[in-house]
């Protein structure tokens, strides 16, 4: 960390390394902020700054074409700093408190079509045992809607093929039942017969359903790695999103005629709003459909 700032800001960055632990990432990003703050308020001593210094900081950057998320994580730092001033008896009052953090925009994700979903699925060469291990975990996931760390921690009693569903501890470890279709079950169904066997090699107790070419619980860059490699077999452009088949789940159940209130129940999100961001891609690929084959598009 640098030592040409002031005390305060120093003194804020080695609390927040001590107390709570944070990364040296997250930490240089909060110096950064800071710094940015204090070059733009010098000579006046941040113990003097008031409301309306903060709001023209941010204001400036926004001219500046600073975007609404970079200065909602600089307004954060700033509350989260002059708490810590007011807290430490530096200041009576906090400057930053009241300021309202500007609105932010979803970033609507990128969504692969149905046809392209089909290519990725069919790229596993099942003919070996981590091919039938990547169709069963590019199966599952599309057909229910999991995260990449829901799927590579999934213990390996929480699946009911049976049934057809699937037991799932998500964020917050709040749990949720998702159903699975046909084509998921077989697919698991036969990784399980031969691919995890073959895997597993030596026969140990393993609890995740899936597990990595060494007999071992899969990590989430393994999984990401696999994924984004397929997606380049399958001929598919661009970075394929870690999340890219469960924004396709929601899309897809959305175009098809589900209803939101279902889609967030299967998502696993806490609050509609998070899952509205789906009605928004919905609407984007119907208007793209009408330009392109309308007449009058």
């Amino acid at each position: 960390m640098s030592s040409n700032l002031p005390t305060d800001i120093t003194n804020f960055i080695q609390f927040l390394r001590l107390n709570e632990g944070l990364s040296d990432n997250t930490l240089q990003a909060y110096q950064r902020d800071l710094k940015k703050f204090w070059a733009y308020v010098e000579p006046t001593a941040l113990t003097q700054i008031e409301r309306d210094r903060v709001e023209d900081f941010l204001y400036q950057w926004h001219e500046n074409q600073g975007s609404a998320r970079s200065i909602a994580r600089c307004l954060s730092t700033l509350k989260r700093f002059y708490q810590f001033m007011v807290s430490n008896q530096r200041m009576a009052t906090d400057p930053a408190g009241a300021v309202k953090a500007p609105k932010l925009m979803k970033k609507i994700p990128r969504v692969i079509s149905e046809q392209q979903v089909e290519a990725l699925l069919n790229a596993p060469d099942e003919t070996t045992p981590l091919g039938q291990r990547d169709r069963a975990i590019l199966e599952l996931m599309y057909a229910s809607g999991l995260r990449v760390s829901e799927v590579v921690n999934l213990p390996y009693e929480q699946i009911n093929l049976s049934a057809g569903l699937v037991q799932v501890s998500g964020k917050g470890k709040k749990e949720r039942i998702v159903p699975i279709g046909q084509l998921a079950i077989e697919a698991v169904a036969d990784y399980l017969k031969s691919a995890r066997p073959a895997l597993l090699k030596d026969n140990r107790w393993v609890p995740t359903l899936f597990v990595s070419r060494l007999g071992r619980p899969m990590t989430r860059q393994t999984l990401w790695h696999r994924i984004k490699n397929l997606a380049f077999e399958a001929g598919i452009q661009g970075d394929l999103s870690p999340h890219g088949l469960r924004h396709a789940f929601a899309t897809h159940l959305i175009n098809h005629g589900a209803d939101l209130r279902t889609v967030q129940l299967l998502l696993g999100h806490s609050d509609l709003s998070t899952t509205q961001i789906y009605t928004h891609v919905a609407k984007a690929r119907m208007q793209k459909i009408h330009q392109t084959h309308h007449p009058r598009g």
